[in-house]
């Protein structure tokens, strides 16, 4: 158990560092000087100069790319009065020293540094850090709505296979996984913001605070989620009803449940306490699949709607050509699918126990 984790550890180290250097590599080949991006057309030569050494953007490649994993890594190395690594108001702002290394060189402990944005010049962990936590929220409510009305749909599908209800929730299915997230989004705002405002009172956009315009202060308005999460739910509820009506029809004829049946339990109580669990187990991988990748599909949905996550932030970026917050967003959505993928496999062995005796046999 602890080595199987220890090596999926490693492999979610090695993925990352390859997303580290395929988008090191991207940012490298982009045309223009980074420099004159972060500081504007209007700049002095020295200016652009101190910039170019802070960052090590007149070094060779080789160098800036240590230097860019030495930001990104928790476990840094800062050599004070050197080019690129001497330690700025923004640049290594709060760390814990290690071990020292020599008489200005030593090991730190520290936040991953993203950099600064070359338009509005804050900290680029500071804007995930906003923003973050709204697409959590956004894409958390999505996944639970789908994942909880798509297992009690798709248990009703299974248990009047056949029916017309069955065959509906089939069609209908077919028809939502086919239904790509932007266009729904348009779809549901132009419904329920526009034609249906008057009695569904819900807005085209908003985030998950509003500001009172009197007050100046920030309130929660959940109304606003309504729309997007029910959007970005549509997708994966078609994909979990049809798994779970599927997996449930294939242990519904297995030997176990044909003796449970013998033994005087009821279709309902069979299918609930027996295949139920086991139908289960490709669903909650589907689910985790489906979450990490809400987390990269949000975006279109949160430009339509005017949700203020990570979609938003990276569309915003990516018109004003702003390099270190794309470069975070993408390190962000990666890191955090290798760890919603590394939680569910955990998940995965605790409800199948033939996975559990299986880890414990080949250790």
């Amino acid at each position: 158990m602890i080595r199987q984790t220890l090596s999926e550890i490693g492999y979610a180290v090695l993925v990352l560092y390859g997303v580290v250097s395929l988008v090191f590599l991207l940012f490298i080949i982009l045309p223009g000087d980074p420099a004159q991006m972060m500081v504007g057309q209007r700049s002095d030569e020295q200016t652009l100069n101190n910039i170019r050494n802070e960052y090590g953007f007149n070094e060779p490649v080789g160098i800036q790319y240590l230097m860019y994993l030495n930001d990104l890594s928790p476990i840094s190395i800062i050599k004070e009065n050197s080019s690129g690594f001497a330690p700025t108001p923004d640049r290594f702002k709060n760390y814990l020293s290690l071990v020292p290394l020599g008489t200005q060189t030593k090991l730190v402990l520290k936040w991953p540094y993203l950099r600064n944005s070359y338009q509005s010049k804050q900290p680029v962990n500071q804007l995930l850090s906003n923003a973050l936590p709204q697409t959590l929220i956004l894409a958390l409510v999505s996944i639970a709505v789908a994942a909880i009305l798509g297992i009690l749909i798709g248990f009703l599908a299974a248990y009047f296979k056949g029916s017309i209800f069955d065959k509906g929730m089939v069609s209908l299915t077919a028809l939502g996984m086919s239904l790509p997230s932007f266009f729904a989004a348009i779809l549901m705002g132009w419904i329920f913001a526009y034609l249906l405002e008057s009695y569904t009172h819900l807005n085209l956009t908003g985030s998950l605070y509003e500001m009172n315009p009197i007050t100046g202060a920030q309130n929660l308005a959940l109304h606003n989620l309504i729309l997007p999460a029910l959007t970005l739910s549509i997708r994966p509820l078609s994909v979990f009803i049809q798994l779970t009506r599927n997996s449930l029809l294939q242990e519904t004829s297995s030997d176990y449940f044909v003796t449970a049946l013998a033994k005087g339990n009821s279709k309902t109580g069979a299918m609930r306490n027996h295949a139920l669990k086991n139908a289960l187990n490709p669903v909650i991988t589907v689910i985790s699949g489906w979450f990490a990748s809400m987390l990269a599909g949000v975006v279109f949905v949160e430009y339509i709607f005017g949700w203020k996550g990570i979609g938003q932030l990276l569309v915003n970026a990516l018109n004003n050509y702003d390099f270190p917050i794309v470069m975070g967003c993408i390190l962000t959505i990666a890191f955090l699918f290798l760890l919603i993928n590394m939680a569910v496999d955990v998940i995965y062995r605790w409800l199948d126990p033939r996975i559990r005796y299986q880890s414990l046999k080949n250790k």
